[in-house]
């Protein structure tokens, strides 16, 4: 049993992470960060709505060959354009922050009351972005790690990534449309940033949300529609999960700007915000069950979350409030709704206001720096 401190702190926590407008950073009082209200959309070019919106107002079914929004055709090679904090503003007000927030929102919305092993359509685009990924997953199986005196970042990783940075334009090529083919060189560059750095052998949420916004991209050019929403999470995004562990694991990568154990998790963030959604109504399951290792051993094939707790079972030893102290004590947390919402605000302050994560950020044509048009 967790003692009666452990408790008490999980309830403040709870209370703080329910009702408060702004969000306790690291388990620190002193520290506050004044965050935007969440599950809110307004504001955000959301690409997936729009894709909605579009085929609503036209008629039109998801096989039209109409793309779903116009797109510039001029693409570029993404570059960095946050270089110090001021520039933290003109990030929040780009319109790639709205993209990126409307993407994220809309997909929580999509998967909502769904379980991974629910019916959905699997597109042709869906497909070869798993031939995609199962292909950096032979490259690890291609690549094992190298014999060396210090415990992690494993070397080999470096060997690993060189093959991907020489063949990721021609991957991408070859998932998206032949008329959109000049769109993958910028395309490649999130795909290059979403696997890790080769310099310091690390991985974060950072090159985790660069996955998600390579897969904006896809959204942004037509190659994934409107009704690959459940495919994009539950298929593209849940397997690129499974070869982030492998990664992770194969040449014991570190944790990008870990907070240890006041951190959510030491890799991922927005499988834990998707996975909360999935919960919302259930039945029977409530955000106290997914400490209960039954609960998570017969349940994770159909929740994202729960693949998360697995996984950090997997890896860590000891009491789950010690090594995971956020995550144990959200799971005081009433409801999933909440939790989701709460979450939310979490990831916005913790890591889409924070300049060492967003300071590696790449814009280009269409992910743009320039501010949202009123």
């Amino acid at each position: 049993m967790q003692n009666v401190g452990q408790n008490q702190s999980r309830v403040i926590f709870s209370l703080c992470f329910l009702s408060s407008p702004y969000l306790v950073v690291s388990g620190n009082a002193n520290r506050m960060l004044p965050i935007h209200t969440s599950g809110e959309i307004s504001g955000c070019t959301a690409t997936l709505v729009n894709m909605a919106e579009t085929e609503h107002h036209s008629g039109s079914s998801p096989e039209d060959d109409t793309p779903p929004i116009p797109v510039c055709q001029n693409f570029m090679v993404p570059k960095k354009e946050i270089s110090m904090f001021p520039d933290m503003g003109k990030w929040k007000r780009s319109q790639a922050y709205a993209d990126y927030m409307g993407f994220i929102l809309t997909l929580n919305e999509g998967v909502k009351g769904k379980k991974l092993t629910c019916e959905y359509k699997v597109s042709e685009t869906i497909e070869k972005l798993l031939v995609l990924l199962g292909t950096l997953d032979r490259w690890i199986d291609e690549t094992p790690p190298e014999d060396q005196p210090s415990r992690f970042g494993n070397k080999a990783y470096r060997t690993w990534y060189a093959k991907l940075d020489q063949e990721a334009e021609g991957l991408v090529a070859a998932v998206i449309p032949e008329d959109k083919a000049a769109a993958a060189p910028e395309i490649a560059v999130y795909l290059k940033e979403a696997v890790g750095n080769s310099t310091r052998i690390d991985y974060g949420t950072g090159h985790e949300a660069a996955f998600a916004i390579f897969l904006c991209c896809l959204c942004k050019i037509g190659a994934l529609r409107v009704d690959d929403q459940l495919a994009i999470i539950f298929k593209v995004f849940d397997r690129y999960l499974e070869v982030m562990r492998k990664l992770q694991k194969t040449y014991r990568m570190e944790p990008a700007g870990s907070q240890g154990v006041w951190g959510l998790d030491d890799f991922q963030f927005l499988p834990f915000i998707w996975g909360s959604s999935q919960f919302v109504d259930h039945p029977t399951l409530e955000p106290k069950h997914f400490v209960d290792e039954k609960v998570v051993n017969e349940n994770h094939h159909d929740y994202m979350f729960l693949e998360c707790i697995k996984f950090i079972n997997e890896m860590k030893t000891g009491p789950f409030a010690e090594h995971s102290n956020q995550l144990w004590n959200i799971s005081a947390v009433p409801t999933w709704s909440k939790v989701n919402q709460g979450l939310i605000r979490m990831y916005k302050a913790e890591c889409l206001e924070k300049f060492p994560v967003i300071q590696h950020f790449k814009f280009g044509s269409l992910i743009s720096i320039q501010p949202v048009k009123p």
